[in-house]
């Protein structure tokens, strides 16, 4: 009886994602989650987490144009009227069910990706500065509007002024950030999307399949 039940959750059952996208998946989870308690600490797990983050990051964008179907761009990135008009099916309360991502999923997708990828690389930069006892110099204006941005954690001198450095370390900060905001909207958006469809989200990452 129940290897009769097992067969026909199976077959009503599809695979979505491939073992690589979920792989890439927990492992960015796992790498961004030690970088970023790690930051203040400035530590060499800090560091080579970081790598592995951009490593991932750079997998991620390759196989977004060679891999499965629904690991391809082609597949979830929508033109910018899907996209407003699924956002106000969400707000209504009724939107299609995709089996990949959806629009605003693959949106989620893009910013994740490039935020991170900025995270790494301003990261990477400041490193290579501060153990080279080399100064970044950065225009003014540059220096004016992170200092503007980031002023509740800025850490200027008494006439306002940063060096190259410090703005850089700034900016790779204000990155770090944003990419957590992004994925507290994501954690929200898979919540609300399997309650909405009646779906494990979670386990289709793990397993790579969904229900038909």
């Amino acid at each position: 009886m129940n290897t009769n039940a097992t067969a026909q959750n199976a077959a009503s059952e599809i695979k979505v994602w491939d073992p690589l996208v979920s792989i890439f998946h927990w492992s960015l989870v796992a790498s961004f989650t030690v970088a970023y308690l790690t930051g203040e600490d400035e530590s060499r797990l800090h560091e080579l987490t970081g790598y592995v983050v951009i490593g991932l990051v750079l997998f991620r964008i390759v196989w977004g144009f060679v891999g499965t179907k629904y690991a391809r761009f082609s597949d979830f990135v929508y033109r910018p009227a899907t996209v407003m008009g699924y956002a106000k099916d969400l707000l209504r309360g009724k939107t299609q069910r995709y089996l990949g991502h959806n629009p605003l999923g693959g949106i989620m997708v893009l910013a994740l990706l490039a935020s991170l990828l900025a995270t790494g690389i301003t990261g990477y930069l400041l490193q290579e500065a501060e153990e080279g006892s080399m100064a970044l110099t950065m225009p003014a204006s540059m220096t004016n509007t992170v200092n503007f941005v980031s002023n509740t954690f800025a850490d200027a001198d008494d006439n306002g002024h940063e060096d190259g450095n410090e703005v850089l370390k700034e900016i790779h900060e204000l990155f770090a950030n944003f990419a957590l905001l992004l994925v507290i909207a994501h954690v929200v958006g898979v919540i609300a999307g399997g309650l909405m469809h009646r779906e494990n989200l979670v386990r289709a990452m793990i397993t790579g399949r969904k229900q038909l």
